[in-house]
């Protein structure tokens, strides 16, 4: 009986253990006890049989703040991942997200076992800033596991580096319309009440800066619109900051908590307003109109536009190669401006309907319907491994 394959696996955060749990189960279901798992992991990737090398929270930290003092014992925790692919010799080595830990290490192992084919799965966002990293990151991978359908031609153009698109997590968590139905019931909200979400980030800075200008766009927005429900999805962290800025709104703004009720409340949608970041991919999946809205400090947004080379912030407009959402950036982001995009993302209008047809060839192009993220990425690992790919 031949020995199963040694996959490694490192990750050096929660979004990193969820995906990295959810590979494991798809290899799994294909090869079955033909393959074990070592490397480093959190709890997720613990139930499905990871023994981590160390616990994952050594070296889940961010910024400044958090990683000096634990500098000494994350280097060393580097040097014990990378002797320990070294020393055991895995068919396969996959690096998932935490660039400045995994990336380090794809490097050492690299360095000293060349012969370790190494895959990276979520590619740090070099298309958008530091594209020089991608001729570096040619020199030590294999293949780059792609979440966005985008990235594969710009690896290859950039760097002749290998890389397929597998899928964003995101497209596992699309909710189903009963479930707008379902919190619609739940809040209250009529079934034929207009709902726009307002999504001010998950940062306290962000929050700060686009709380206020949400409120004024509500306003505006909710003249236009009579019986306008408005939504405001919470992380903890915010919370009480959103409670209170909020008590002064025109429109009192219902309140989502959870993983549950964001699901809701982007399954009852009419249109949204959001911060700009991944929450503008969510919901471009769910099918629901926006517009985007960010504002950050003067300096750093100088610094920023310095070394910026996409011509636009929003992940559906990179995805479409065309600015199918307006973006109001900086100076830009007044509320009139706002809600005189949003007013006709309600009604019946032309511009929803476009809006509609944009996200839906956004969704093709994403892959939704076809087989999970999850086993994508799995039938490529098992390609590497030199094994047939689930069905």
């Amino acid at each position: 009986m031949t020995d199963p394959h040694h996959i490694m696996l490192v990750v050096g955060e929660t979004s990193g253990d969820t995906l990295g749990a959810a590979l494991m189960t798809s290899v799994r279901n294909v090869l079955g006890d033909r393959v074990r798992f070592s490397g480093v992991g959190g709890p997720r990737m613990e139930a499905e049989g990871l023994s981590s090398i160390f616990p994952m929270t050594d070296i889940a930290v961010m910024g400044p703040r958090e990683v000096i003092p634990r500098l000494p014992l994350i280097l060393r925790r580097m040097s014990e991942t990378t002797r320990h692919a070294v020393e055991t010799r895995p068919d396969l080595v996959v690096i998932i997200d935490s660039p400045d830990f995994t990336h380090t290490v794809a490097k050492r192992i690299h360095r000293k076992a060349p012969e370790i084919p190494i895959a990276n799965y979520v590619s740090p966002s070099v298309w958008a800033w530091r594209r020089g990293r991608a001729k570096a990151m040619a020199t030590y991978l294999r293949k780059v596991l792609a979440l966005l359908p985008f990235e594969p031609a710009f690896f290859r153009a950039e760097a002749g580096l290998d890389c397929e698109y597998v899928g964003h997590p995101a497209i596992e968590k699309i909710a189903s319309s009963e479930e707008g139905r379902a919190f619609r019931e739940q809040k209250g909200i009529a079934a034929d009440a207009p709902v726009l979400l307002a999504l001010p980030g998950s940062r306290t800075n962000e929050v700060k800066r686009l709380i206020g200008l949400m409120g004024e766009t509500v306003a505006q927005v909710a003249a236009h619109h009579e019986g306008l429900s408005v939504v405001i999805p919470v992380v903890p962290h915010v919370e009480d900051l959103v409670v209170e800025a909020v008590k002064d709104w025109p429109v009192e703004p219902v309140l989502a908590f959870g993983d549950e009720e964001k699901r809701g409340a982007f399954a009852a949608a009419t249109a949204a307003i959001a911060a700009s970041g991944t929450v503008s991919l969510e919901l471009g999946l769910a099918g629901i109109p926006m517009v985007v809205a960010y504002k950050i400090d003067p300096v750093a947004a100088w610094s920023v536009s310095r070394f910026l080379k996409v011509p636009t912030v929003v992940l559906v407009n990179l995805i479409l190669d065309r600015p199918a959402v307006k973006e109001f950036l900086q100076d830009h982001c007044k509320s009139e401006d706002l809600s005189a995009a949003l007013i006709p993302l309600i009604g019946d209008t032309e511009e929803r309907r476009q809006a509609l047809v944009d996200l839906a060839e956004m969704r093709d192009l994403m892959g939704v319907g076809g087989p999970s993220p999850s086993t994508r990425a799995a039938n490529v690992v098992l390609e590497m491994l030199g094994e047939k790919p689930a069905a």
